[in-house]
């Protein structure tokens, strides 16, 4: 069978029903393990919220769509974390649903259909992807429409569709950066393929004008601040945070991010884009090759390649099936969608939070499995991924002590200092309840928004040693103490209260700018 034809032996209500099914476990998997044992917001959920207060057209490290989806949850359901990782979670069910349908459109049948969805639901990295609000939850639907919309404008010979690839571009782009790299591996695809000829016509850069007047206002942000997100890699790479990989190292990744059972799934994938039965779409498959060629030549983060996946995934399951049927189906395709479905519940739990902590500590020492390591920062007993959900309403609660113990007259000019924006944000979420005015900090966007008002003269800094802050201020009291038993190391530290700020304000806020 052609596997790019559509198959005339399951027809789309049979397809949506098969993968509708797999899209309501992911679905409601996320919604049960929400706030499950403890695990709370996650980090940079807390910096999202507080960008959220300050909509603009960029960030320092992220472009503004993000941000302004974010404000738009706490206007419309509140900043409950139920609340906010809605989104997140219906985004993996689409995910998986539109990972079946692309199978189906592929020329899948009633298997290749439902392994398409297993295979996403059985992939970590969308699990970890899909438990918390991030750009990551959103970023491989963008680029599984677009991988959709370019097999069938090739297909169907539908050369207007490159105007909605153009706004789905924008969008991408306007969630974040990465997307450029995917559409520049794309147009090399095109280039080193017969379909070329695609970028002779017009109906190509009428969409890329499409993508490029939605990025705009977010471009002239980033020319109008000096490019901070390039600034912010630089520091990143000169400080060695991320975990170096080898070129190996970095592919073995991509094995266990998608379930080593999988592997051969996208495999069969990519093989038949490029020489298979789907080589009429071989410009995907170069494309993929390009991207991660670009990954490993630039030193890119394991997870950047993992939007790419889906479509790898919905192009492999059509070959599985094609594989099964000549074996025998009836062992072939229970054999291959148990296997999947195993593995899937067995990597869960290291990137669901469907475990208590201390369940899970046992769970991973007795199998061995874990969440691979993405930066280099000392562990504690939790992976980093779970271990950033704890300690941050205690957190919160221990400044509101300090802040409060302070005399009255300095309680009226105390501003509270963040070291980094996970600090700061919690105190901007949590701290209304507890009386505590917001934030400041040096700390990527944190920066740009000032010391809001703040005049140094009393001031409760979090997370700094007392020889530092007496370069600054007359006075350094230590008042209070930070820490979790879960929460990461990095995050147990003082709290001081601080008075008498040496020099200005004005000056002192660049020298706490922090860009990594």
């Amino acid at each position: 069978m052609d596997a790019t034809t559509t198959s005339p032996h399951l027809d789309l209500r049979a397809a949506l029903l098969v993968a509708g099914v797999l899209a309501a476990v992911k679905l409601v998997a996320h919604l049960l393990t929400t706030g499950a044992f403890g695990y709370g917001f996650f980090v940079d959920e807390l910096y999202f919220l507080a960008c959220a207060e300050h909509l603009d057209w960029g960030y320092v490290d992220m472009p503004p769509l993000l941000p302004a989806v974010t404000a738009a949850v706490r206007a419309l359901l509140g900043d409950s974390l139920p609340a906010v990782r809605l989104l997140p979670a219906l985004a993996g069910a689409a995910l998986v649903l539109m990972t079946g349908l692309f199978a189906h459109d592929l020329g899948g049948r009633r298997f290749a259909v439902g392994l398409a969805s297993l295979t996403v639901l059985a992939a970590p990295i969308y699990w970890a992807y899909h438990a918390y609000h991030s750009m990551n939850a959103f970023e491989p639907l963008v680029w599984t429409g677009w991988a959709w919309l370019l097999v069938r404008l090739l297909r169907d010979e539908r050369p207007r569709l490159w105007l909605w690839f153009g706004l789905l571009a924008g969008l991408g782009l306007l969630t974040k950066h990465t997307t450029a790299v995917f559409g520049a591996s794309v147009v090399i695809g095109l280039l080193a393929t017969r379909d070329r000829r695609q970028l002779a016509t017009r109906w190509p850069w009428l969409g890329g004008a499409v993508a490029l007047a939605l990025l705009l206002p977010n471009l002239l942000w980033m020319v109008g601040h000096g490019f901070p997100h390039l600034e912010m890699l630089a520091n990143i790479r000169a400080n060695g945070r991320d975990v170096g990989l080898s070129p190996f190292g970095f592919l073995g990744q991509q094995v266990l991010m998608l379930n080593p059972v999988v592997a051969p799934v996208w495999l069969a994938g990519l093989a038949s884009l490029l020489a298979g039965g789907a080589g009429r779409f071989r410009a995907l498959g170069v494309a993929f090759l390009v991207f991660m060629a670009l990954m490993l030549i630039t030193g890119g983060r394991p997870y950047y390649p993992a939007p790419l996946y889906p479509t790898l995934l919905a192009v492999g399951t059509v070959a599985v099936e094609r594989w099964a049927q000549r074996l025998d189906p009836r062992w072939a395709t229970p054999a291959v969608s148990g296997a999947v479905a195993v593995s899937g519940l067995l990597l869960a739990p290291m990137f669901l939070p469907c475990l208590p902590p201390e369940v899970l500590i046992r769970y991973s020492r007795l199998t061995g499995v874990g969440q691979p390591r993405i930066e280099n920062h000392r562990l504690g007993p939790l992976p980093q991924l779970f271990a950033d959900r704890f300690g941050w309403p205690e957190m919160a609660a221990e400044v509101a002590r300090v802040y409060h113990a302070l005399p009255p007259g300095d309680r009226e000019r105390a501003a509270i200092f963040g070291q980094n924006y996970g600090q700061a944000g919690a105190v901007d979420l949590f701290g209304p309840e507890l009386g505590l005015p917001k934030a400041i900090s040096g700390h990527l966007t944190y920066w740009m928004w000032g010391p809001r008002g703040a005049t140094g003269e009393v001031v409760v800094v979090l997370d700094d040693d007392r020889e530092t802050l007496e370069r600054y201020f007359d006075s350094v009291q230590l008042a209070g103490r930070v820490e979790h038993p879960y929460s990461m190391p990095y995050q147990h530290f003082d709290v001081w209260v601080c008075r008498g700020l040496k020099l200005p304000m004005a000056e002192l806020w660049p020298l706490v700018k922090s860009y990594d």
